[in-house]
């Protein structure tokens, strides 16, 4: 048992001064008082520094160099993790966007060989793709998009149990295959569409219940006659018809500042911020450019784009997402941390295990200061200071 102390302590509910965090093996055991710790009991010094629960990533491709669409193995994931842990983010979900089948299947494999060998790091595979439209797809690959049928869906459920969450078009599938997918425990999520604003709602009632990356690749409200998906999405919020949540890239590129602030009054805790990271992500300095799918991505000033302009995911980590959400959008730094941590493990029904820090839940933890560096992190009760992650 160890104690971490001097620090302001976020705990995904409050901030606490002057306490101190006691952790034993993987788990926190409590929250007290300094001045009442048993002198016997190890404590390491965190300067004044904030501690705050290990940041969630729902939205991941790469980062550090490597990208899971170009290699779906159990290394990629490794090294994806340890470059995570450099900048705060503690659990992820692996994004795998549209591809041949083959290769869906590799990456199920791969995630769920990764998950037997470590626990509350992977918490599971996001599919984005391949049902979805083709008027929207981004950056993904035109010819990989493919429909969505009885057998494949009978697939994805059989597989329920390392696929978290998978990115479709409500508009190109049908509500009984949401539902099914809905009922084995897969978080459906709307994304890549061009849906309407009633497709989008029939979508929401057959129980997609989350929104990728919100206001890209999705219908805008167009007009005071169509709201399109982004609208069907507030709507949904405001009148508390369906429990949909959304993620946001917080980098400046994908949303501008304004429709953050917007997302973020109107949606309130069902707001999470995701990066849509890429091999970019953490990337040694010098990084210019890399593979997604077949297409070249440049990086400029921090913007990943093709040759034709088009955004192919970010160069955002966690920690910089939060610090944006503070200095660009006007988010408070509790609310800020809740978006990265807090809210992701609830839309993801783990808020039991992780996302806060309270006696029994697990011990993953970013320590950092005011000027957004990181001073170290706690992965499954082990303490790492930053000098030594370097």
């Amino acid at each position: 048992m160890y104690a971490l102390t001097h620090a302001l302590i976020h705990t995904g509910q409050q901030t606490l001064q002057d306490h101190a965090l006691l952790i034993d093996g993987e788990q926190m055991v409590g929250i007290t008082p300094q001045h009442t710790l048993d002198a016997g009991i190890r404590q390491i010094n965190l300067a004044g520094a904030h501690l705050a629960p290990g940041f969630i990533d729902l939205q991941l491709n790469g980062c550090g160099g490597v990208m899971f669409n170009q290699s779906p193995t159990v290394e990629t994931l490794e090294r994806m993790h340890a470059c995570n842990l450099g900048s705060g983010t503690t659990s992820f979900l692996p994004t795998f966007i549209t591809a041949d089948w083959e290769q869906v299947r590799l990456a199920i494999a791969a995630t769920a060989a990764y998950r037997q060998q470590y626990s509350h790091s992977v918490l599971g595979l996001h599919l984005e793709g391949p049902f979805i439209n083709p008027a929207r797809k981004g950056i993904h690959p035109a010819a990989r998009i493919q429909p969505l049928d009885a057998a494949r869906v009978d697939e994805l459920c059989q597989h329920a149990g390392t696929i978290a969450k998978i990115t479709l078009a409500p508009e190109q599938v049908t509500p009984a295959h949401i539902a099914r997918l809905h009922e084995a425990g897969i978080l459906v999520a709307i994304g890549h569409s061009a849906a309407s604003y009633d497709q989008a709602m029939a979508g929401f009632a057959a129980g997609i219940r989350f929104a990728t990356h919100l206001y890209n690749a999705m219908t805008p409200t167009l007009n005071g006659r169509e709201p399109g998906v982004v609208g069907a999405i507030y709507d949904a919020a405001i009148s508390d018809s369906h429990s949909v949540s959304a993620g946001i890239i917080a980098d400046g590129y994908h949303v501008h500042w304004a429709n953050v602030r917007l997302a973020k009054r109107i949606l309130g805790e069902r707001l999470c911020l995701v990066t849509d990271g890429t091999a970019a992500s953490g990337a040694p300095e010098g990084f210019a450019e890399f593979d997604f799918c077949g297409a070249r991505i440049l990086i400029k000033n921090g913007r990943c784009e093709d040759e034709a302009g088009t955004l192919g995911g970010s160069s955002l980590t966690m920690l910089q997402g939060v610090a944006n959400l503070v200095s660009k959008a006007g988010v408070p730094l509790p609310e800020a941390l809740r978006m990265a941590s807090t809210y992701p493990a609830r839309v993801l029904g783990l808020n039991h295990s992780v996302g806060a820090i309270a006696p029994g839940m697990v011990a993953n933890l970013v320590i950092f200061d005011e000027q957004w560096q990181q001073r170290g992190i706690v992965m499954n009760g082990k303490y790492c200071p930053a000098s030594v992650q370097k």
